[in-house]
């Protein structure tokens, strides 16, 4: 996504969708994931077939590393699939949750729940909203004391992929069985990238 943001802002903020899957040399289906996602968080909008920055998006792409985290971490929180997430962490025992747990938590998204969990700890490490301990198999809240911009720990995740990013940055979480059925916008897109 973070990409696909850089191109467009490259056009001068506002581009037809068919010519920058074109500069990215992909058919526009698989740009749309990407698009769908900055949709859900508020960087771009897109009408007639044009995406164009809205006023967070030239935010966010004008920002530092550190700044960009901040206003991703801020967007994420506003989805539903991330309120929830939050919401389980924070009653879990430890506050942490299995990656058997985090399925039953996206059963109901459609996509396919071994991406679905890949995606949201990759955006969720990225953000530092959650690490994710390889180990122990388990998702862990990220605690911040008042005013800290950043976690204590001093490890930080690749950026996320998506599926025109080959790759996968960190720990991949253990495969599961998905259960599909209906989500909300926000929650389809995110889980699109994985589609």
């Amino acid at each position: 996504m973070q990409g696909l943001l850089v191109l467009l802002n490259s056009h001068k903020g506002s581009e037809d969708v068919a010519l920058l899957a074109d500069d990215l040399d992909l058919e526009i289906d698989e740009i749309l994931p990407s698009l769908d996602f900055a949709g859900v968080l508020g960087f771009v909008k897109v009408s007639d077939g044009r995406a164009s920055f809205t006023e967070l998006g030239r935010r966010f792409i004008a920002a530092s590393i550190r700044e960009r985290k901040s206003i991703l971490r801020e967007q994420l929180r506003k989805t539903t699939l991330f309120k929830t997430l939050l919401r389980a962490l924070e009653s879990a025992p430890d506050h942490q949750l299995t990656d058997e747990q985090l399925t039953q938590l996206i059963s109901v998204t459609p996509a396919p729940a071994d991406e679905s969990v890949q995606n949201i700890v990759n955006w969720g490490r990225y953000a530092e909203l959650i690490r994710y301990d390889a180990g122990e198999h388990v998702i862990v809240a990220v605690r911040r004391p008042a005013g800290s911009a950043r976690p204590s720990s001093g490890n930080r995740p690749p950026p996320p992929t998506t599926p025109q990013t080959p790759g996968t940055p960190g720990a991949t979480p253990r495969k599961a069985t998905p259960n599909p059925s209906a989500s909300d916008p926000s929650t389809a897109a995110l889980e699109s990238m994985a589609a």
